[in-house]
């Protein structure tokens, strides 16, 4: 699933396929860029914001993209095929230059912004945990707006800090030893400093991997089972062992009703409030 520590690697990678090249052919199967061409400008650089990649190219011009739940960018080359993209039909956008070919799959958002005008579209994003502008003291500020608000629902929230996702909400939960839907104000203390440490920490830590793991023990090792097993504390572990103390790891929803995410938690080292309906 894409979070910070994905989207960051994504813009690495586009960075350096196709930063400093002229785009020889663009391709946006959307219908309102439909008939949009950047040919023959030049890719100045592709930034990470939060979940957001900017493409930003010569012109004032920048490629604005999300990859939702599971979008994907795939770089290619002549020599070498994209691999793990999909199938044609669910392609979005192609930026080509003269040596590589990115790939947009499955884009929920995929947009056209004047580069002078991006903070119009991510202005409301909060801190960024891998981003130069991280600022644990404006984070935790956002974050305790609204001390009623669950713990899961308000990691998630990007206008609180960018870059959380169901992933590392379920995860750091379980590193503060609290229940996903504990108000973010009734910590003790208030919303303690280390959980944005960890957080940051933990993308910081899984930026540079294929496999994410948020365990000491776990190496993420996208072929073996047991491995992939011990590489998270409790997200996908449903009715699993809980690594520290052996309980039955349990799922509940959180947010509000139209728009409600699943958690996973284990509910014994993860004391406070429950949810209205749990997975047996």
């Amino acid at each position: 699933m894409p979070e910070g520590d994905t989207v960051w690697r994504t813009a690495r990678q586009l960075r350096e396929a196709l930063a400093g090249q002229t785009l020889t052919r663009t391709d946006f199967r959307v219908p309102r860029l439909a008939t949009t061409d950047l040919s023959g400008r030049e890719v100045l650089d592709v930034v990470p914001r939060g979940k957001h990649l900017l493409t930003r190219v010569d012109g004032g011009v920048t490629v604005h993209s999300h990859l939702g739940m599971d979008g994907t960018w795939r770089v290619s080359t002549p020599e070498r095929h994209p691999r793990g993209g999909g199938p044609a039909h669910q392609i979005r956008a192609v930026l080509a230059t003269g040596g590589s070919t990115a790939t947009g799959y499955r884009l929920p958002l995929l947009e056209l912004l004047r580069t002078a005008a991006e903070s119009t579209a991510l202005g409301h994003l909060g801190p960024d945990l891998l981003g130069a502008d991280w600022d644990p003291v404006e984070a935790r500020r956002r974050l305790l707006a609204d001390p009623e608000r669950p713990l899961a629902e308000a990691l998630l929230d990007q206008r609180n800090l960018a870059g959380i996702g169901n992933v590392y909400a379920a995860e750091l939960c379980f590193l503060a030893r609290t229940s996903p839907w504990t108000p973010v104000g009734r910590l003790s203390p208030p919303l303690p400093a280390r959980l944005l440490d960890a957080a940051r920490t933990l993308l910081e830590a899984n930026k540079d991997r294929i496999a994410r793991t948020t365990t000491r023990t776990g190496r993420a090792s996208p072929g073996q089972d047991r491995d992939r097993d011990r590489a998270l504390w409790v997200y996908g572990r449903d009715r699993r062992p809980c690594h520290r103390c052996g309980t039955a790891v349990r799922t509940g929803r959180y947010g509000p009703p139209e728009r409600s995410r699943t958690v996973s938690y284990c509910p014994r080292c993860q004391p406070g409030p429950r949810p209205d309906a749990a997975s047996p």
